[in-house]
């Protein structure tokens, strides 16, 4: 059966109820953030003409203080070289991984006026991204 791929930037409802209600409410998440960045950024409404990698960097400075005020911190940061196990027309520009507190500590980042301020930029920056709920066992 052949699997057709969808572009996804922004959190589905259904996914995001999961999450919740699977993740344990009471020790530290990690979200793993696969980026691919648009050519040019694409946004709804009338933005300065900006390259997808700079729409994002200006999300990464304008979400730092939503990112700390709830306690969570960047972790680690790179670029991606490469695939080495991945369907072949599968590939990232950036790797981000954020540690929350807690997933409360994450969506009250993300239900926060402040961050819905901001959120702009990474949607208009990214062709497509995954973002993944890790917990330490």
């Amino acid at each position: 059966m052949k699997r057709t791929r969808m572009d996804a930037v922004n959190p589905a409802t259904e996914q995001l109820k999961k999450v919740l209600a699977d993740t344990p409410k009471d020790q530290p998440v990690v979200m793993l953030n696969l980026m691919r960045f648009r050519d040019r950024a694409h946004y709804k409404e009338e933005e300065p003409e900006r390259t997808g990698r700079e729409a994002y960097k200006l999300y990464m400075e304008e979400a730092a203080a939503c990112v700390e005020s709830v306690g969570a911190e960047v972790i680690w940061s790179g670029r991606s070289v490469g695939s080495l196990i991945a369907p072949p027309d599968e590939s990232w520009d950036q790797v981000l991984l954020v540690r929350y507190p807690s997933i409360d500590a994450f969506m009250a980042m993300i239900e926060s006026r402040e961050y819905k301020g901001v959120v702009k930029h990474r949607t208009a920056a990214l062709q497509d991204s995954r973002l993944v709920a890790n917990i330490e066992n």
